[in-house]
Order: C-alpha cells, then sequence, then structure tokens
C-alpha cells in the first residue's frame, strides 16, 4: 500500500510497529537512527510516510529528520512520536503522537492517510 521509514531507537518498539505496519500491508523500511533513516533517504525514491522519534542517538533527532524530509520531500506525511511534547517545536502539517501511542491507531492513521493520498493521486489523474 505505502512506503513507510520507520525510525525508532528502541529494537522492541520499532519491530513492535514494523509489524503492525506490515501486517497492514505498507513496505516497511527501519532505520536505528537519524543517520541510518538519512542513509535510507539517499537509497529511497520513493517514501510515502516517516514515523520518527525525537530523541536519538548519533547527533541528530528525529526534530532534526523531520525538517529535512518536510523540506526535501514535502509530498511525505511525517509523524513524530515522544514521551514529551513537542508539538510546539514541529513543521506544520507533521503529525504528532505522544508516548505511549496504540500502535493499532498509529498504523490506521498511516493507511488512512495513504489511502487519501492514493485517491486523490487518482482524482488528479482522472481529471488530467
Amino acid at each position: 500500500m505505502a512506503v513507510i521509514l520507520v525510525v525508532e531507537d528502541e529494537p522492541l518498539i520499532r519491530f513492535l510497529l514494523l509489524d503492525e505496519l506490515v501486517d497492514a500491508g505498507h513496505s516497511v523500511i527501519e532505520a536505528a537512527s537519524a543517520l541510518e533513516a538519512v542513509a535510507a533517504l539517499g537509497r529511497c525514491d520513493h517514501l510515502d510516510g516517516m514515523i520518527t522519534d525525537v530523541d536519538m542517538p548519533g547527533g541528530l533527532s528525529g526534530l532534526d529528520l523531520m525538517r529535512l524530509v518536510t523540506s526535501t520531500r514535502p509530498a511525505t506525511s511525517v509523524w513524530v512520536v515522544s514521551g514529551r511534547d513537542v508539538r510546539s517545536e514541529i513543521d506544520p502539517g507533521v503529525f504528532f503522537l505522544p508516548k505511549p501511542y496504540d500502535y493499532r491507531e498509529l498504523v490506521y492513521l498511516v493507511s488512512e492517510r495513504a489511502h487519501a493520498k492514493q485517491v486523490l493521486v487518482t482524482d488528479q489523474q482522472r481529471t488530467g
């Protein structure tokens, strides 16, 4: 359905979220840090969405990564998740979910957003 980049340094959280996204029919790219995510972005031509935690090892935060993606890939949907309230620091159009969050709820939100984009593209192609 959609290609989603998951950036989460906690392995258990990352694996649980990956499983839910794959079960929902999405293709998933995983990264354990913002630096790994930047490398993945360099290899990935198409990305529908990204889910990133804020606090990351390696010098770049999830907020840094969010800014990179929203500036270079504006059509990519971005979800920021964190145990602290960072809503005042996120870019317009970026979604925020506080930790702990329900994995199924997040996957539902991602799936709904991907479906809405797919409908929009189909409508644009019809009216061409």
